[in-house]
């Protein structure tokens, strides 16, 4: 059964996406990032100059076949487009098509009332389901 995490209240929802995609690379998985293509846009550019030191390889959809191939981190609108089953990473607003493929579902909630308010639809769909959440209260925690 997928693991399901929440991550809320979040002031940076972008930058601490970034830094979870940091750690998850540290361990080698492989990450499939969902959410508006505005939103996944910005992603983009912030994972460009995250850190002055490093670079966190990613593909959108509209890199060439050999670049998604290779890619860790993958940042589009199909989960399933890009082979990768490990952890899902959802910046949108609506339950993931398929995200029960994943062994992981990580729920990235900003601070907003909208942010918020969609989560709360979200997490009472994974909860009708039987899902056991976990969540992680970023006001609470320090982000390294």
């Amino acid at each position: 059964m997928t693991r399901i995490e929440f991550h809320f209240n979040t002031s940076e929802r972008l930058l601490h996406t970034c830094r979870l995609l940091r750690k998850a690379r540290a361990q080698d998985l492989r990450i499939a990032v969902v959410g508006a293509s505005a939103t996944l846009k910005q992603l983009d550019a912030e994972l460009w100059r995250f850190q002055d030191v490093s670079f966190l390889a990613h593909c959108t959809e509209q890199d060439p076949p050999e670049v998604k191939r290779a890619s860790p981190v993958a940042l589009g609108p199909d989960p399933h487009a890009w082979g990768i089953d490990e952890v899902l990473l959802n910046l949108g607003d609506e339950v993931p098509e398929g995200f029960d493929r994943f062994g992981r579902l990580i729920e990235i909630v900003s601070n907003d009332d909208h942010g918020r308010a969609q989560a709360r639809v979200r997490w009472k769909h994974y909860k009708s389901l039987g899902y056991e959440l976990l969540q992680h209260d970023l006001s609470k925690a320090t982000d390294s």
